[in-house]
């Protein structure tokens, strides 16, 4: 059982950053790999970052690449996405997602509600 939900979202300057947590409630959170999604208005939703289970294998989206770094406590059962140098662009709802594997991460069983980044010039 996994049940997602996501915190940290909210109004920031442009080059400012945010840090995005997404809670697991369940507990099976270090059997999944994570990743971090998101979608604006009249846009698809579109992958950001990735993780593996263990932590130790990531990806990312072209357009956040060093810029924004994803993370896992599992003693937690949290996943992190910290956003640096943020964009106008950048602007979406951000969710989160549990996969069986990096190579299905496009492959989500499970979402939270998501939260609001808004980025302003």
């Amino acid at each position: 059982q996994v049940q997602l939900v996501e915190s940290g979202g909210g109004l920031v300057q442009a080059g400012g950053s945010l840090r995005l947590s997404c809670t697991d409630s369940g507990r099976t959170f270090s059997d999944y790999a994570m990743g971090w999604f998101r979608q604006a208005p009249g846009k698809e939703r579109e992958f950001v970052a990735g993780i593996n289970w263990r932590g130790d294998s990531k990806k990312y989206v072209d357009s956040v690449k060093g810029r924004f770094t994803i993370s896992r406590d599992n003693v937690k059962n949290t996943v992190y996405l910290q956003m640096s140098r943020l964009e106008p662009e950048d602007t979406a709802r951000y969710y989160c997602a549990a996969a069986l594997s990096m190579s299905t991460i496009m492959q989500q069983i499970s979402w939270g509600p998501g939260t609001q980044v808004t980025v302003s010039s």
